[in-house]
């Protein structure tokens, strides 16, 4: 059971946060290999996207070799960022892309494994 002292400890909230910060920098470089190595490689894997739905992590892996590189930049709003205990967190974020009038929002359940911090289940969807 997590008591309130186990929520955002510090030191879990500073990674957490790099490994959130480091996918982001990823995704809108579109540096594949740095989003492969953050989500988990386990069929259970699920990312739900705005348009797909992926299970497993070869199917997110062929979602990110087919996706266009252009256009990616976007700016980020409202992130929220919780931990729970040492080995559990979950990302939120709203996000916006220059020439659009949609929201995005994102989340992430990050989990730590022996390998380090990496993302367990993720949704991204766009509000109208």
């Amino acid at each position: 059971m997590i008591n309130q002292e186990q929520i955002n400890q510090p030191h879990v909230l500073a990674e957490v946060t790099a490994a959130f910060y480091c996918y982001e920098a990823a995704l809108v470089s579109n540096d594949i290999a740095v989003l492969d190595a953050l989500f988990w490689h386990d069929p259970r894997t699920v990312r739900l996207g705005a348009g797909e739905n992926l299970y497993g992590i070869e199917d997110i892996r062929a979602f990110r070799a087919a996706r266009p590189a252009a256009g990616l930049q976007r700016e980020l709003q409202r992130t929220t960022i919780t931990t729970f205990g040492e080995d559990y967190a979950v990302c939120s974020t709203e996000f916006t892309r220059e020439g659009s009038e949609r929201t995005g929002r994102q989340q992430q359940t990050w989990v730590r494994f022996p390998v380090g911090w990496r993302i367990v289940a993720a949704h991204v969807s766009l509000m109208s």
